[in-house]
């Protein structure tokens, strides 16, 4: 469902649900958050990160996204955070089965998309070396800072495309045991919001639907020979079958 950008000024006295989220490019872990919104039919506000606004440090407890606050609850910047209070305030359609073990394999399957060492991060990574190794990936300066900001280690540097291609091949086999449409079968959730949109990471949406700067879609549609080949056919029909049938077009970031 449509939702509107505001300042920070007006989001902090604000009540309901706002979103501090990244601008510009489709950060897989924001555009995640608003799938999940738009499919539960919640209205939302989002601020784009500013990041030298002390007011939004403050405010969000970070300068990052994306953070979502409701009413005057604490933050939430953890993707489960953000998935289990839109659980909680839209129970219907439900995003993840309440039958223990589906459940739990949602969980397990959602956190490598999402957290630490999961595809998301492990790309981002791997972005980040490729940039700092001038064969790719983010601009230089753009990988000083993400590096920084994530923890890259030279040291570890080479374990980050094995990594991503590892991930690319367990979701492409879910896809396939499933029976190819969503990750869990006849109806769709959370995990199928994920993959859809962390697939921006290899091959961001057409610019019809996904208006960007041109040197973060290049920096983004980096692919080195193996990760390209490991980029199955699978994941990206399931990306658009996602944004064809249940996730809102043209992104708005």
């Amino acid at each position: 469902m449509p939702f509107r950008y505001i300042t920070v000024a007006e989001a902090i006295p604000r009540a309901g649900l706002r979103m501090v989220v990244v601008g510009n490019v489709p950060s897989p872990w924001g555009e995640a958050a608003k799938g999940i919104f738009h499919v539960k039919q919640l209205e939302f506000a989002a601020v784009r990160l500013v990041y030298d606004d002390e007011a939004l440090a403050r405010w969000a407890g970070q300068l990052s996204g994306p953070v979502v606050v409701y009413d005057d609850e604490p933050p939430r910047s953890g993707w489960a955070e953000i998935l289990m209070l839109a659980e909680r305030l839209a129970p219907t359609p439900a995003l993840l089965s309440l039958e223990p073990n589906e459940r739990g394999c949602a969980i397990a399957l959602a956190n490598d998309f999402c957290g630490e060492r999961g595809l998301g991060w492990s790309r981002r990574l791997q972005l980040v070396h490729a940039g700092l190794a001038k064969t790719g990936g983010f601009n230089e300066r753009i990988a000083a800072y993400l590096g920084t900001k994530y923890g890259y280690d030279p040291a570890i540097a080479d374990t980050h495309g094995p990594r991503v291609r590892e991930l690319l091949a367990r979701f492409a086999q879910a896809l396939r045991d499933a029976g190819g449409q969503y990750y869990h079968g006849a109806t769709f959730g959370a995990v199928d919001i994920y993959s859809a949109a962390f697939m921006a990471l290899f091959r961001p949406l057409p610019e019809a639907v996904c208006a960007m700067h041109p040197g973060s879609r290049t920096a983004l549609e980096w692919l080195d020979d193996e990760t390209r080949a490991a980029l199955d056919p699978i994941l990206l029909a399931h990306r658009d079958l996602m944004y064809g049938r249940h996730l809102e077009t043209p992104l708005s970031l």
